[in-house]
């Protein structure tokens, strides 16, 4: 599975989303606010032993972009992500963390991140932080066009020690239908986008979020599972469809539903994973560039 811990995404912000008025390079926003609320609800885990859980996700990033020279900025920020998960008292983590800073070199065409290296340094763990729960997952990417003004590419890497692998591939394909409709195949968040107006566009969307982090006691009720001070890659597919109003300039609201396909508890380091079936999902975010 390629997936980069604690970085939220492969190549987070970094999609050629055209817009239909562009900017003058001087335009480019300094400012960048997020924050995302997702709730899955209750479903079975695989093995019956465990019983049923939900999750809550929640994420805040602010970061505040410094102009270098031309079109190179550097990027520093804060963000913080946490899971809190419900349902039977199975023994598995009751939450999830990561805090941590956004250090990043990119180089920004109307708004959008063409190419750039991001560390993440922070501590990703449980209920309780300590020294090795510190890592610097970090990733690196590049976009070019393929056809001019049409298709673009994206590709890249991303590492981290709470992952598995240590370092991962990704990237895709952005392709730019006609000037209301886009597909954007990048993994982890590909994207069908439709966008009638600057006010809306509704996405149908499949993605992969995850974080890696260091667990406290891991004494699971069907026994396979005793682990003291592991590491956990948690992991959630879904797929679903979203609108996104931005008449509320510099903000951009966000809601969705859909399914949540498989949450998945990877002890990789000892070979267990604990997966649930599939359940429903709810999603409200804000977001703003200024």
């Amino acid at each position: 599975m390629l997936t980069i811990a604690g970085a939220g995404d492969v190549f987070a912000g970094t999609e050629p989303e055209i817009q239909q008025t562009a900017k003058p390079e001087e335009g480019n926003s300094h400012n960048l606010f997020n924050y995302e609320t997702t709730y899955t609800f209750q479903s079975d885990f695989e093995e019956s032993k465990l019983g049923h859980g939900d999750s809550l996700y929640d994420d805040f990033s602010f970061d505040h972009r410094f102009l270098i020279t031309g079109k190179w900025y550097f990027r520093a920020g804060v963000e913080y992500e946490r899971y809190d998960f419900g349902g039977t008292n199975n023994g598995l983590p009751d939450h999830l963390q990561g805090l941590y800073g956004h250090l990043a070199l990119e180089y920004v065409v109307e708004d959008h991140p063409g190419a750039g290296i991001e560390l993440d340094p922070g501590v990703y763990f449980q209920d309780h932080i300590s020294g090795n729960a510190f890592d610097v997952p970090g990733r690196a990417y590049v976009s070019f066009p393929l056809k001019k003004d049409k298709i673009f590419a994206t590709v890249g890497f991303g590492w981290g020690q709470f992952q598995d692998p240590v370092v991962a591939p990704g990237g895709g394909i952005t392709w730019l239908i006609n000037d209301k409709v886009r597909l954007q195949a990048v993994f982890p968040k590909p994207a069908l986008v439709y966008q009638p107006n600057d006010d809306w566009d509704i996405r149908a969307i499949g993605e992969l979020n995850f974080l890696g982090a260091r667990t406290d006691q891991v004494h699971t009720t069907e026994r396979k599972l005793q682990l003291d001070d592991g590491v956990v890659q948690y992991s959630e597919y879904r797929a679903g469809l979203q609108v996104g109003y931005s008449g509320f300039k510099p903000f951009k609201i966000i809601a969705g539903a859909g399914a949540t396909i498989q949450r998945n508890f990877d002890f990789f380091r000892v070979n267990q994973s604990k997966r649930t079936d599939p359940a429903p999902y709810l999603r409200i975010a804000a977001e703003a560039k200024f």
